[in-house]
């Protein structure tokens, strides 16, 4: 088994005081395109090993790549949402290296003539300010494969006994989006770039290219991490932690990565230019390789593709489709639903905004919407290991649940049954609360037989109530409650129970 050494870390607060960094962030987006970018192949996530291959993403002799149209119009949609220029013409290019999961010995990507380029996105920082992220490109590429290293204890290559490649990724549409130097970070370095992810994440979930699900694999972030003694300086030598696949893990590899170079810059020693790899466990960086500059990839133009010249119009008429930006569109909700920040920040978090949206839209107040979906549903969906959207439960479900609610059919607690058997697929809230029986009970005849049950079983508490101690009704109501598995209308049940205990007037006074 291979022990992994880890270096030696200086204290955050101390690193950036010493230091500026300065972050390059490469985020890749697969493109949920049905088939991939120059085949007919599916894309479906999870398949057999190796069945979703074909000549052509398998790079046979004689098999030759066509451009997927659907591909092309997903990269201009995002080079339009980043505010980019999009390219009058340009090509792929050949990127050479070998790597087992890469079945043609190079990568179809484009190099000096990207589809979009000098953009940028306006990230909203944890205190409201905002920071803009400049962006150099974005541009086309092909997919890898995967490589499954088996035997190992840290699932890497290293320590593995034996190692399986999955070809049914390779291939698969990607938009790789490459940020200029971010500069003037000074200590927010992480947190910006934690925000710059999410907020990448949202705008591509809000143009539906993308599923940008991080754990599957489906949205990555490559994070390089420099630094430098002043502003002035030049940029000193950068790391690159790659793959990283969760917002948070995004956060704290940058930050550990600050303490790892300021304790080997302190100490006299020199950052080495390599890739990195994050282990989510340990909370730090070890080296991969010694990571390359472009020219040791040998670029040169793709001869089996036609150069792309996207017309003008066709370009226009992509634009009119974009959506309204992310952040727009939260301030503007907001405002609607009068949530503080607070409030929307917990909506955002649970990934709960278009649930709620969905939800208020089919008739509930916002605050019930927003109650629903960030507590009891994401406890639940917590519990079960997946996102809420995939709960079996919808927004118009959620918005009939509240209905009966609000109209006395139900009380909370009987809501929260009701909810189990909608999530257990009994059918609507409606017809869960018929089959189950949940109904709230108002009826005077029963409510008072179960009254008059609670106050014979619990004299002493009558006698309070007799004395002018109204609170203690509350020991009365909770009994009918419990008599009644909380059916019963507890305002009702407390009138019941004070009308039949008040105290009798004192004339004497």
């Amino acid at each position: 088994m291979t022990t992994l050494v880890h270096d030696a870390v200086l204290p955050y607060e101390q690193a950036v005081a010493a230091f500026d960094p300065v972050l390059g962030l490469e985020v890749h987006v697969e493109l949920n395109t049905v088939t991939k970018m120059f085949c007919g192949c599916p894309t479906a996530f999870g398949a057999e090993p190796n069945s979703q291959v074909c000549p052509v993403c398998l790079g046979l002799p004689g098999a030759l790549p066509v451009l997927n149209e659907r591909a092309l119009e997903s990269a201009v949609r995002i080079g339009l949402a980043l505010n980019c220029r999009i390219a009058s013409w340009c090509r792929f290019a050949r990127k050479n290296y070998f790597y087992p999961d890469m079945p043609k010995n190079f990568q179809t990507s484009q190099y000096d003539e990207p589809i979009a380029h000098d953009g940028h996105l306006d990230v909203v920082l944890d205190d409201g300010s905002t920071f803009r992220v400049e962006i150099e490109r974005a541009h086309m590429e092909e997919d890898t494969g995967k490589s499954l290293h088996v035997g190992g204890a840290t699932g890497r290559i290293h320590g593995a006994e034996y190692s399986l490649v999955d070809y049914n990724r390779a291939g698969i549409p990607l938009i790789e989006i490459v940020t200029k130097p971010v500069t003037g970070t000074g200590e927010r370095a992480p947190e910006i770039a934690r925000a710059y992810v999410t907020a990448l994440r949202d705008l591509l979930r809000a143009l539906g290219v993308s599923d940008v699900r991080m754990e599957q694999g489906s949205l990555r972030c490559d994070a390089n991490v420099s630094l430098r003694r002043t502003p002035q300086d030049p940029l000193g030598t950068r790391s690159e932690t790659k793959n990283v696949n969760s917002l948070r893990s995004v956060e704290r590899a940058v930050r550990y990565e600050i303490s790892r170079q300021a304790a080997r810059l302190l100490a006299g020693e020199r950052v080495v230019q390599e890739t990195r790899h994050w282990h989510e466990d340990t909370g730090v960086t070890t080296s991969g390789r010694e990571k390359s500059d472009a020219d040791d990839y040998r670029y040169f133009p793709e001869p089996d593709l036609v150069p792309i010249a996207p017309d003008p119009a066709w370009i226009e008429g992509l634009r009119a489709t974009l959506p309204e930006p992310p952040d727009v569109r939260r301030r503007r909700l907001q405002a609607e639903w009068g949530y503080t920040d607070l409030e929307v920040r917990d909506v955002l978090n649970a990934g709960a905004l278009d649930l709620v949206e969905a939800t208020v839209a089919a008739g509930a107040s916002p605050a019930a919407a927003r109650k629903w979906w960030t507590q009891e549903l994401a406890r639940r969906a917590n519990g079960d290991g997946v996102e809420l959207v995939a709960l079996p439960i919808t927004p118009l479900q959620v918005a009939a649940l509240q209905r009966l609610v609000d109209d006395g059919t139900l009380t909370d607690s009987l809501a929260r049954q009701a909810l189990e058997g909608v999530l257990a697929g009994e059918g609507d809230p409606e017809q869960v609360v018929a089959a189950r029986g949940l109904r709230v009970v108002s009826d005077d005849a029963a409510l008072g037989a179960a009254v008059d049950a609670a106050i014979a079983a619990n004299p002493a508490v009558a006698d309070k109530i007799r004395g002018g101690k109204v609170a203690a009704a509350g020991a009365i109501v909770g009994a009918v409650m419990r008599d009644m598995r909380g059916q019963a209308d507890a305002a009702r049940v407390k009138e019941l129970v004070l009308s039949r205990l008040a105290p009798a007037d004192d004339d004497n006074g």
